[in-house]
This record gives structure tokens, C-alpha cells and sequence, in this order.
């Protein structure tokens, strides 16, 4: 810790705090931006806080640049592993146990010119207001998920949305400002659960600046009207893609084994690493990948030994299972041809940018919003379910889909297939750098 919050050295100029939402996904994000953010000011030092568990695992990492430093507050959340087990344990210990020991932290640092936090964390702002620094809330899901949230109280106070949200799933609402035809189950979970938003947007809004981990292309009629109405401004800094691992190969057998395949005929399977299907339901897609007869990359996290014994050995299993992968290389190969997803923010970003369609199965939080994006406003995907009532998807359901899916002979997935190639250009064109560089000048007043 010595080594972290020593003296201020006196070639650089400023220094920046960031402190991420401790999550796998929103640490990749946050810390990518300040890597963008490192690579264009050197002279800036920018102290990155997660918890000693997170330090533990981002000390395995790559180099993260000269002048980004890891400050660590105590385990006051349950852990990574246990996270899941008990959700709202982790909610509760988030809101009100990491306060105190980042406050005491930044006691012992030099005071940064702003703060740059997780939109989720919404009690950094009160932090960052009693030290008069200015605050950055970084909002780590698109901006789509922003306006619904934005505008869902004045919804349900116009009557614009039907009385009985969850009866009313087929609904289709259309006076969002800059979000197409939308279904009311394709509205986040907790919108429609607790029929109010949570205050992580107006929170946000209070914020010095707002920072959108999107790309305007993907989003623009969003993030125009959201420029045009928010009290603060707003910057779009593109996908805060790669991962952490951006300079790491994969493992030599992935590579191996993915150079062996056929072009474009591998389905490429993570379902994320935090909500899980059901023991039963993915016994059925064990069942109906194997049935289905396609190639497939799968990353299983957790009994990775039992999706082996039920997809087969040897010459029986056209597949690999694994442990780990650095998706985004993976989802890059040649080889693959699709990406059957639970439809995280930062897997929709990396499937676009990679130019990959996606089979989209989304189980909890923002997934079906973006599962909607995927598929209706992009029109890179296909759903795989429609959370209709918890039903299990079958065998033979699952594999028909997968045939279906994998098809490079029909004429809808080569379309698709064509369209994700041109969304991936449009990422890979995409003009944040302006903004990024934008944000950095306007901080570097301070």
C-alpha cells in the first residue's frame, strides 16, 4: 500500500480517481477508459481503488501503463464466488459498507482533480460533494437503458404504459424519445418489477460530467436527446473494449484447435459469470448442442467436467469446453460464426464490434433490453427465449434453433451474418476518440 499512496511525484500534472463497481464487467470497463485516458496524458496519475479481492486478481494482469496505480479498500462485499448466492447481501454490503473505507482512502491521497465513479455506486457523488472534487459518473450500460430509466416514471405518471406491466408483456411502447418500438418485456427487470426506477439515473444527472461506455453509431438517436435534455454533459467514449487482457494470447490449445475449424462454423457459448441458468435448463442445452451436431467453443466457469462427460469425447464431441478465454479474441477468430450469449452490455459491445451475430439468452437486470437491441435495432441476432414464465427450453428446441442458427447455406443468416459485419466496421470507424479527448481537456481546466 506504501508504494500506492506515497508522495505525489512531480512529473505529473493531475491526478485522477476512479473507483469501479466491483464486478467483473464494470472493472473491465472503467479501467479501459482510464487505459484511453493514460494512453493520451501521461502526465495525468490515475489511482484505480477496488477491494483487496479485485487487487488480488488484477495483480495477475498485464501492465496497466506508468501511470495507473491499484489502491485497495478491505473485503466489506461478499465475495466474486459468492456473490451470486446471496445477491442481495452483495447489494446491501455496496451501498453501504464501501463509503467509509474509500472515504478514509482518499484521506491518504493526493487530491485528484475529479473523481471518476460507477453510476451504480451513487453514493460517491456525496463523497466527492463534501471534498468539493468535481465528479465523473461513469454509466456502464448503453444508453438506451439510461432513457428507459430516465423516462419510466413519467411513463407510469402519463399513463403511457398499461396498468398491469406484467400481464401486459407483448405491449409495445412507442413514445420513448430516441428508442424504437419497444416491448414492455424487453423493459430492464427491475422497472417493471417495483413499477419505479432506482436512483441510479437521477444521481447521475447530478454529476459534473456523464460519461456513456457506447458507441454514437449503435445509439444516436439516445444519445442525441439525452445531450439535448441533461443538466451536465455528456460524453460518449466508445466500447471500452479490449479486456483486461488485451496483450495476452489465448491459451495455445484454443488457438490450435479454433485454426483446425472451418471458417465461420464455430458457435462461440459463454453465458456470462455472474446469473446462471438452472441446473435443469442447462442439462437441456448440454443435450441439445450435442444433439444439434455443431462445432461450438464453450466457456464453463463452473463444472466444466460435467459439461464434458454430456457433450462427449474424442471423435463423438465437435467441441471444446473451457474454463476461461479472452473472449474478445476469441469472438475475432475466423473460425467463429456465431456467439450464443446471456447478453451482457459488454458481450453485446464485443459481439458488435467483432462483427459476430449472436443467439441471444437472456436471463436477468439490463439483458433483455440489449437482447431487443441485438435484435430489433441492430438486427445482428436471434432470441433463443422469451422468459415466458421460467418454461424450460427443451432438447429438441434448443438443438433445431442451433441448426438453424449455424446454417451458413440460408438466406436470413447470411444476411445476418453481412449485417454484423457491417456493424462491426461502423464500431470499429467509430469517432470517440474526439469525445474522450473532449472530457480530457475540459478536466485538465480544473
Amino acid at each position: 500500500m506504501d508504494s500506492i499512496i506515497d508522495k505525489f511525484p512531480n512529473h505529473f500534472s493531475g491526478h485522477l480517481v476512479a473507483i469501479p463497481y466491483p464486478g467483473r464487467g464494470h472493472i473491465n470497463q472503467l479501467m479501459n477508459f482510464c487505459k484511453l485516458i493514460s494512453k493520451q496524458r501521461s502526465d495525468f496519475l490515475i489511482t484505480f481503488i477496488v477491494t483487496e479481492e479485485w487487487l488480488g486478481f488484477l495483480s495477475s494482469e498485464p501492465e496497466s501503463g506508468h501511470n495507473i496505480r491499484f489502491a485497495s479498500i478491505p473485503d466489506v462485499v461478499p465475495s466474486e464466488k459468492h456473490r451470486a448466492k446471496d445477491h442481495k447481501a452483495f447489494l446491501d454490503a455496496v451501498k453501504t459498507k464501501m463509503e467509509a473505507p474509500v472515504d478514509h482512502l482518499l484521506d491518504l491521497l493526493p487530491k485528484p482533480k475529479v473523481i471518476i465513479y460507477d453510476s451504480l455506486l451513487t453514493w460517491v457523488l456525496g463523497v466527492a460533494r463534501r471534498r468539493a472534487i468535481p465528479a465523473a459518473s461513469f454509466w456502464p450500460l448503453s444508453a438506451t437503458i439510461f432513457t428507459l430509466h430516465y423516462h419510466f416514471e413519467s411513463l407510469i405518471q402519463n399513463g403511457q404504459l398499461p396498468a398491469n406491466l406484467l400481464e401486459q408483456r407483448e405491449h409495445r411502447v412507442n413514445c420513448i424519445p430516441g428508442v424504437p418500438s419497444i416491448r414492455i418485456a424487453d423493459f430492464p427487470k427491475v422497472l417493471i418489477k417495483n413499477k419505479s426506477a432506482p436512483q441510479f439515473v437521477p444521481v447521475a444527472c447530478k454529476a459534473d460530467y456523464l460519461l456513456m461506455a457506447s458507441v454514437y453509431e449503435l445509439e444516436s438517436q439516445v444519445i442525441d436527446i439525452l445531450k439535448k435534455k441533461l443538466p451536465c454533459p455528456v460524453y460518449t467514449i466508445g466500447l471500452s473494449i479490449p479486456s483486461f487482457n488485451e496483450n495476452n494470447n489465448n491459451d495455445d490449445d484454443h488457438n490450435s484447435w479454433l485454426d483446425a475449424q472451418p471458417k465461420a462454423s464455430v458457435l462461440y457459448i459463454s453465458q456470462g459469470s455472474f446469473f446462471a441458468s438452472s441446473d435443469e435448463q442447462l442439462d437441456e442445452y448440454v443435450a441439445g448442442i450435442r444433439d444439434s451436431g455443431i462445432r461450438f467453443f464453450w466457456v464453463a466457469r463452473e463444472n466444466r467436467e460435467k459439461f464434458v462427460d454430456g457433450l462427449g469425447d474424442g471423435d463423438s464431441c465437435k467441441g471444446l469446453v473451457v474454463t476461461w478465454c479472452d473472449q474478445l479474441k476469441v469472438l475475432s477468430h475466423p473460425s467463429i460464426g456465431g456467439f450464443w450469449s446471456h447478453c451482457g452490455w459488454n458481450s453485446a459491445k464485443e459481439a458488435a464490434f467483432s462483427g459476430v451475430p449472436v443467439l441471444t439468452c437472456p436471463i436477468a437486470l439490463d439483458q433483455f433490453t440489449n437482447s431487443k437491441q441485438v435484435v430489433e435495432d441492430w438486427k445482428i441476432g436471434l432470441r433463443m427465449n422469451e422468459d415466458n414464465g421460467g418454461r424450460l427450453v427443451k432438447m429438441g428446441e434448443i438443438s433445431r434453433i442451433l441448426k438453424s442458427f449455424m446454417d451458413e447455406e440460408s438466406e436470413e443468416m447470411q444476411e445476418m451474418r453481412r449485417r454484423a459485419q457491417e456493424i462491426g466496421e461502423v464500431c470499429r470507424r467509430a469517432s470517440y476518440e474526439c469525445e474522450i479527448e473532449a472530457f480530457i481537456q475540459e478536466i485538465s481546466k480544473l
